[in-house]
């Protein structure tokens, strides 16, 4: 698997997502609750080490209780995969997951996508920069997460980042609150997607594309054929499976990545 260096710190280019493990599937309410059933930690650990056998070398999950347990097994069972965490609303401030990523032996630590937005809505970017300062003292990669092209233009000019976590759609309002509202109505349009790819190719950071297939709404092949033609030397792509109906999507994931992963044309 072909990797990059973030921060001088190697990673595959293909990333496994950790948000089906804690239930965000982005597809209902109804099957929210199937990846809550079937994702147990013996569930979670089989993906992790399938990723390692498929060649990839991280992943990006939560910080939230389930994770952090199921971590303590994926370790002890000799798991080797470098942990992203991502801040957990429901936790509190941002500052209070750093610890946790920090405590868990994380690699890189990213303040979620919706506190992101909805900091920056309400004119509380100072809060940001302080959360990215802790990282920074707790020796972290440094990454935030946003849904928006005028998030990462912010960023450009007031943080120093290791790295951008750009969602290739803006699903729902976070001006309101930043948590994601399980069974709320998600919008995933073209627009956005152009907009935030148009964007990624200006920025000073290596970024992690991620909801390259819409939640499952995207045709597999096509999506990461345009999410690879997007992606610049120093990008990575993020992807959550459910193998729950197909056991080998992780392997087909792989598979389409390295089919489009090469030299690119327009």
């Amino acid at each position: 698997m072909e990797c990059v260096k973030i921060a001088g710190v190697e990673v595959s280019r293909l990333l496994v997502g950790g948000n089906p493990f804690s239930g965000f599937s982005h597809q209902g309410q109804a099957r929210d609750e199937e990846m809550v059933h079937y994702y147990s930690a013996a569930n979670i650990k089989k993906v992790l080490f399938e990723a390692e056998k498929l060649g990839l070398t991280g992943f990006v999950a939560r910080t939230d209780v389930h994770i952090l347990r199921v971590l303590i097994e994926y370790r002890d069972e000799g798991g080797k995969l470098k942990w992203f965490g991502q801040t957990a609303p429901e936790a509190g401030p941002p500052e209070v997951s750093i610890e946790r990523a920090a405590g868990r032996g994380a690699t890189g630590c990213h303040i979620h996508g919706g506190v992101v937005d909805n900091l920056l809505a309400n004119h509380k970017g100072d809060e940001i920069k302080r959360a990215l300062e802790l990282l920074r003292r707790k020796k972290l990669l440094a990454g935030l997460a946003g849904h928006k092209p005028e998030i990462f233009e912010w960023a450009e000019k007031n943080v120093d980042a290791d790295y951008y976590m750009c969602c290739y759609y803006n699903p729902i309002p976070r001006e309101k609150s930043p948590e994601h509202v399980h069974g709320s109505d998600e919008l995933f349009r073209d627009e956005d997607r152009k907009a935030m790819t148009d964007l990624i190719q200006t920025l000073s950071k290596p970024v992690i594309h991620y909801k390259i297939l819409a939640a499952g709404r995207n045709d597999p092949a096509q999506a990461f054929a345009f999410a690879c033609r997007k992606m610049r030397p120093q990008d990575l792509v993020l992807i959550g499976v459910f193998p729950k109906h197909n056991p080998r999507m992780l392997s087909q994931d792989v598979e389409l990545f390295k089919k489009h992963s090469g030299p690119k044309a327009d």
